[in-house]
């Protein structure tokens, strides 16, 4: 099975369907990520503060599978964004993770009130020029942070990694992207479990229709969206279902089903609010 990519503005492609290790236990990455390559992924998203940067490392370095064909994403943490932090964390992802280069680094949070926010997006952008990471993105960041990185070094990053799900859109963040050329990852793309998303008539009815599970639809719908989405799961079966996207297709009225489920004031977010994350 062939996941579709998408080319970032740094001429860089994504697999627009990845494996993502939030929560994983250090001690279970590398079982994890293992079974996820061996279904099908090739695009892996962690970060340092995970904590299972080694355990995703151990994992590539046992595949075989050659490093061209892996896109591998690790993230800058809060207590890094100032001086020359950044530099020291990358070189320390990468020890751990056993690789000369990651395809993606982003800053993990604004963190407004330290304002770092800046110099560390200075400093990706030296990372990236450096050949240490092939492209650099942010997460978290919402439309006055992003034109506040684009005023200040004329870089727009490559994508914007934010808590998006059918409750909770982004979309003043999608349509940012969408002028400037900035892609959108989806973390949380299924609501962390955090609301009946499953339950919802639109998703039931989208799954019911295609033969699917309401997860695969939501997964479906993000795709359609052109979202790139990283679903996380230590289960194999559910690894197996999360990458079994590609056989159908939902409709515009479907996708429009979902659309509708984003209350439009906020209230749907599950997690932590950018401003208020310091």
């Amino acid at each position: 099975m062939t996941v579709p990519t998408i080319t970032l503005n740094s001429g860089f492609t994504i697999p627009q369907l990845g494996f993502g290790v939030f929560l994983v236990p250090a001690d279970e990455a590398e079982k994890a990520v293992s079974e996820a390559l061996e279904v099908g992924y090739r695009h892996i998203d962690t970060a340092a503060i995970y904590k299972n940067e080694e355990g995703v490392g151990a994992a590539i370095a046992k595949s075989g599978i050659p490093r061209d064909e892996l896109f591998i994403t690790t993230k800058l943490w809060n207590d890094r964004q100032s001086g020359e932090q950044p530099h020291d964390a990358i070189r320390e992802s990468l020890d751990k993770l056993g690789l000369d280069f990651v395809d993606l680094y982003l800053t993990h949070w604004p963190t407004p009130e330290k304002n770092t926010f800046v110099n560390a997006w200075t400093k990706l952008i030296e990372i990236r020029d450096a050949g240490l990471s092939r492209s650099i993105g942010v997460s978290n960041h919402l439309p006055e942070h992003l034109d506040r990185l684009v005023a200040e070094t004329g870089i727009v990053p490559a994508v914007d990694q934010i808590e998006l799900h059918p409750a909770y859109q982004q979309r003043d963040v999608l349509a940012w992207g969408a002028d400037k050329g900035m892609k959108i990852e989806s973390w949380g793309p299924l609501g962390q479990g955090k609301y009946p998303l499953f339950e919802n008539p639109a998703v039931v009815a989208a799954a019911e229709a295609h033969g699917v599970t309401p997860a695969q639809a939501v997964i479906r719908w993000h795709l359609q969206k052109g979202i790139i989405v990283f679903p996380k799961s230590t289960r194999k079966e559910r690894m197996v279902e999360n990458f079994d996207v590609f056989g159908f297709e939902l409709t515009d009225a479907e996708i429009a089903a979902i659309d509708a489920l984003d209350p439009l004031d906020g209230s749907g977010r599950v997690g932590t609010h950018p401003l208020e994350f310091n």
